[in-house]
């Protein structure tokens, strides 16, 4: 098979037809569950199963639309094969999406017996997917694979992508393994190189101490950076960035100018670190219904309740912390407030701190299969006071955490999917060089039809998810892309799993060994598809939502 545009054309016109039966089916779904032109909670939930498959046919769809639009870049033969394949596995997923919410919405016609009856369809999935095609597109990786998913970078991002590939080649790779099998706590070893390098202040403008020029967004250097690290490691490097990420972004929306000047350099600098947490034991995603209240008292807040997996929290010296300001619980979202909460750096697995004045905070570490280095915790706080000066916008500021906690999410989730890349670009190469060496039956691993193509297609779902992600922070940097950031962060999350999947299985029972990199990869790459919005919260409450909201709107003629 040759990557012709020819056959690009032919990808590009299945997915248009699939675009335009996707759009007559969320027609369908917005007025089903709306009333009087509004979309309405007891509908959207009654709804939930086709809602779902809405969100993930629409963020396949967008990955397949934008691989195979990367052609315009002048990508190499590699990449081109590697977008045909994904274009057409994309085909035989969203048409199968499609027939699952026909048959929900009962809708006439079968979205299956049109594409698979297709003759273009039937020929694109021989010349792409069949016989020897795949096979010499997985031997052209094995050949190249530095050559794997290139997107075009500036001067100034390619010395930034180098510069952390190197620090995360020559010390963070070195003790990835140990830190995640011995379930250590991120050396300073790593940290303090990391601060010089600036990767804490990656969101934060150069007024207030970071790498950012004038008040434009920055994400491209921020995926660069998370990228590279996160082929190293996911919890001792590539999610460092996400904690200061949410923060600073939540502050420069939010906060006062004073508390920008104090605050920002200090984030940017990495003194202190920092965590979030928003997540309590009994709503998970629904952040509208938190309940860690606040009580005001003589110049600040008394806090009370709990939090959980709050991330890095015994290493942070500042949380970031959702707190319920208005006791009316009917107030939903509207009664929440965000502060920032002090507290001294500890290096173990538990800590107990107890203010001048009798508050306490305390801490445990919650045993994970993965992402061990930055450990998430469950938190306690019992009378624990932050003063005025510290809720975020100040008395302007009660009642908008809710919307602070979203403008962070968004660079959070963009960077959740850069992690996601960098670690199935490791998955990917570790099987690429294991199926090369380990021979079974007389031959390499790599000379079998199946492994070649469990590889390939792999590659062509990491190149989508790579192009998609790079596109996305260019339409974030132009002031756009909200909900596909949304998406973004769905597909790649999801892909990582599959990906670090089929390299585990092509490792055999190697790869479930501690010793291999590979498992660390697998168990890693889990947790992505629950964190920064879980995947079921990201496709009902975010995207399909903003999906059927916009087919609400009047039609343009």
């Amino acid at each position: 098979m040759m990557p012709s545009p020819a056959l690009r054309e032919s990808a590009r016109r299945l997915l248009a037809r699939l675009r335009d039966a996707l759009d007559q089916a969320t027609d369908v779904l917005a007025s089903r569950c709306a009333k009087s032109g509004k979309l309405d909670a007891s509908l959207l939930d009654e709804h939930q199963v086709p809602c779902f498959e809405l969100a993930w046919a629409s963020a396949e769809l967008l990955a397949a639309e934008q691989a195979l639009s990367a052609w315009d870049a002048q990508i190499g033969e590699l990449d081109r094969r590697l977008t045909l394949i994904f274009a057409v596995d994309a085909v035989t997923m969203i048409r199968d999406r499609l027939e699952a919410l026909q048959a929900e919405l009962e809708l006439g016609g079968s979205a299956n017996a049109s594409i698979t009856g297709d003759r273009s369809f039937q020929s694109l999935y021989r010349d792409v997917l069949t016989g020897t095609s795949i096979l010499e597109t997985a031997r052209l990786l094995a050949r190249d694979p530095a050559s794997l998913a290139q997107v075009p970078l500036t001067e100034e991002h390619s010395l930034v992508e180098d510069q952390f590939a190197r620090f995360a080649v020559e010390a963070v790779a070195p003790l990835a393994g140990s830190i995640h099998r011995n379930d250590l706590i991120v050396p300073e070893e790593l940290l303090q190189p990391l601060r010089e390098m600036g990767v804490f202040g990656l969101s934060i403008p150069e007024r207030y101490g970071g790498s950012v020029v004038g008040d434009a967004e920055d994400n491209l250097t921020m995926i660069v950076v998370t990228e590279a690290l996160s082929q190293a490691s996911l919890a001792a490097a590539g999610s460092l960035i996400t904690r200061p990420e949410i923060l600073s972004r939540a502050l420069l929306v939010g906060g006062t100018e004073a508390q920008k000047r104090h605050w920002l350099p200090r984030i940017a600098r990495g003194d202190p670190l920092c965590a979030i947490a928003i997540t309590e034991p009994d709503y998970g995603s629904d952040v509208a219904s938190l309940s860690l209240r606040g009580t005001r008292v003589e110049r600040g807040w008394l806090l009370n309740g709990a939090k959980t997996w709050c991330t890095f929290a015994g290493k942070a010296g500042v949380l970031m912390v959702v707190v319920r300001t208005d006791p009316d619980r009917s107030l939903g979202h509207r009664g929440l407030s965000l502060m920032l909460a002090e507290k001294p750096v500890h290096e173990g697995h538990a800590f107990d701190y107890v203010q001048q004045g009798g508050g306490r905070l305390t801490g445990r570490a919650i045993p994970t299969i993965g992402y061990r280095g930055m450990h998430s915790f469950d938190l306690s706080f019992d009378n624990f006071f932050v003063p005025d000066a510290h809720v975020i916008g100040e008395e302007q500021g009660l009642g908008q955490g809710f919307y602070y906690v979203m403008a962070g999410m968004v660079g959070g989730r963009m960077q959740t999917a850069a992690r996601a890349s960098g670690v199935m670009r490791a998955a990917l190469l570790a099987s690429l060089r294991y199926a090369q060496e380990r021979k079974v039956f007389g031959a390499p691993l790599m000379d079998y039809p199946l492994t070649g193509s469990k590889i390939a297609r792999s590659a062509a779902r990491y190149a989508a998810c790579r192009y998609l992600t790079y596109a996305v922070a260019r339409l974030l940097n132009e002031g756009g892309g909200r909900m596909e950031a949304s998406m973004v962060k769905l597909f790649a999350c999801r892909s990582a799993e599959m990906v670090t999947r089929d390299a585990l299985q092509i490792h055999g029972g190697m790869g479930y060994a501690e010793e291999m990199d590979v498992s660390r990869y697998f168990v890693d790459a889990r947790v992505l598809s629950i964190f920064e919005g879980a995947e079921e919260t990201l496709a009902l409450k975010v995207i399909a939502r903003s999906l059927l909201e916009s087919a609400l709107l009047p039609k343009a003629v």
